[in-house]
């Protein structure tokens, strides 16, 4: 080692290591000049007892350090009599590959293609179109599997069951309810194995309980004074439910009492989505595809994964909502019923206007159709969280996509790319990779780490309303106006 490496190693900087939450792994301590992330791997695997050691990545002021620290300190002029303030943050153990190749284009439905979902495991995918049918797909050959007939309108929504077993389809007709249904949402399998119940929301102001086996409604949700737009039901059982009368409400599922209501938005409350909505969706379900032998062993690694994604024991489920009122706030329901004020950047502005569109797609393309082409309006139709519950973001149709953290709830960066208004996105199951579909008939993967376009993606030729990443991280299935279903691989 030369005399000038010899220095280097032999200098340190004072540095703190962090989790997201800001709780320090300990004091301050000294670190060699020259370590970089494996060092500092190795250091957090050490201060936090891993037996299995795992990894981490590493963040200085939200820059991802993939140097080492002295170099980042010398190329920021960050003195070194600061204590540098270092976030960890824990990477998947597996690599989800991203998407580069478009492998099959199936026909099969008549209309546009307004919705597609994954079933939890993996093996199975279901499309909702406009031609009043739901389809089924087979995977291994792609190819149409089974069409589902029942529907007299359009199927504006589509949610698997998280134990794969069902799938309830929702359309503009809204039977149950008064008027077209909005969102569903599946009770967590690790509340309640086999699935049985699950909750709509409506256009009609209220959200109904149902269960599955009775096929019948048990409770219904009344309290809103306008249209309910969006529904989730929490790992602890609680379901929300996001309205245009402004307001986020929150209901016990056994009586439907209603348990508090959320304010802070000055208009319509459009979407919703929780830091454990990925876990949520796949249950006991992840990319060892490991054969599950009963319903109470569904249930307890179900309970083991939703734990291990909440965090620490102490750890909220975490609640981020949007609105035409400008803004997303991030919420912390279990710990205060205020808007979390952490750090000063609470309520998340960075796209002109929220829409009025739902998470999941489900409302009829015709709106996509006047929302785009109403200038006066830039309205960010879909949030959501990463898998790892550390990143959320929104997609908007001021053509843009923006990446803010999860946690704090500060924006990082804008994904530019795309030259149409953006409808969907679809995070990867390791969270290093986002995927984006629009109306300029354009798929676009988004690379997290180093926060720059990976893959550009052309392929339809018109709209593209629907895309989904499959849970094992194998597939991406798309759909739009121009009725085919796009199945892409690695």
């Amino acid at each position: 080692m030369g005399t000038e490496e010899s220095e280097m190693a032999e200098r340190t900087v004072m540095c703190l290591l962090t989790d997201a939450e800001g709780t320090p792994l300990g004091s301050a301590m000294y670190i060699p000049h020259n370590a970089g992330p494996s060092q500092l791997t190795h250091f957090v695997n050490t201060l936090l007892n891993n037996e299995e050691k795992l990894p981490y990545s590493f963040y200085v002021s939200e820059e991802e350090l993939l140097v080492s620290v002295g170099t980042y300190m010398e190329r920021n002029t960050v003195s070194v009599e600061e204590v540098l303030k270092i976030v960890y943050r824990q990477q998947a153990v597996f690599r989800i590959r991203p998407v580069n190749r478009c492998s099959q284009t199936i026909a099969g439905h008549a209309d546009a293609v307004l919705c597609v979902s994954f079933s939890p495991d993996g093996k199975q995918l279901a499309s909702g179109s406009g031609d009043t049918t739901v389809r089924l797909w087979d995977l291994n050959t792609e190819t149409p599997m089974f069409t589902c007939r029942g529907h007299r309108n359009h199927v504006l929504s589509i949610a698997w069951s998280p134990d794969a077993k069902c799938l309830v389809s929702g359309d503009v007709d809204g039977k149950g309810h008064k008027q077209w249904i909005t969102s569903i949402a599946w009770e967590p399998v690790h509340l309640s194995s086999p699935s049985r119940r699950f909750v709509t929301s409506s256009k009609d102001g209220d959200a109904r309980i149902w269960d599955f086996k009775l096929r019948r409604s048990l409770i219904c949700l009344s309290g809103h004074t306008l249209c309910v737009t969006c529904v989730k039901w929490g790992g602890d059982g609680t379901i929300y439910t996001g309205s245009q009368d402004g307001t986020i409400r929150m209901w016990e599922t056994t009586q439907g009492k209603l348990k508090h209501i959320l304010r802070g938005h000055g208009h319509w409350v459009n979407s919703l989505a929780l830091s454990t909505d990925y876990v949520l969706r796949t249950g006991a379900f992840d990319h060892t595809r490991q054969e599950i032998s009963s319903d109470e062993e569904m249930k307890k690694i179900a309970l083991e994964r939703y734990n291990k994604a909440k965090g620490s024991q102490d750890s909220p489920e975490r609640l981020v909502s949007g609105s035409d009122d400008f803004t997303i706030i991030l919420w912390e329901p279990s710990v205060s019923l205020e808007p979390k004020k952490r750090l000063a950047t609470v309520r998340m502005t960075g796209h002109q206007q929220v829409s009025y569109l739902k998470f999941e797609n489900s409302f009829l393309f015709l709106f996509f159709e006047f929302l785009a082409n109403a200038n006066s309006q830039q309205p960010v139709n879909h949030v959501y969280f990463s898998p790892n519950g550390q990143w959320i973001a929104s997609a908007s149709f001021d053509k843009s996509v923006k990446l803010w953290n999860g946690v704090t709830g500060d924006f990082i960066t804008a994904f530019r790319g795309h030259v149409g208004p953006v409808y969907q996105i679809s995070w990867s199951a390791d969270s290093r990779m986002l995927l984006s579909c629009s109306k300029d008939s354009t798929l676009k993967v988004w690379e997290i780490r180093t926060k720059s376009l990976k893959h550009d993606l052309p392929g339809h030729v018109d709209e593209v309303y629907a895309v989904d990443w499959s849970p094992d991280g194998e597939k991406v299935a798309s759909g739009g106006k121009e009725k085919v279903l796009k199945l892409w691989k690695g």
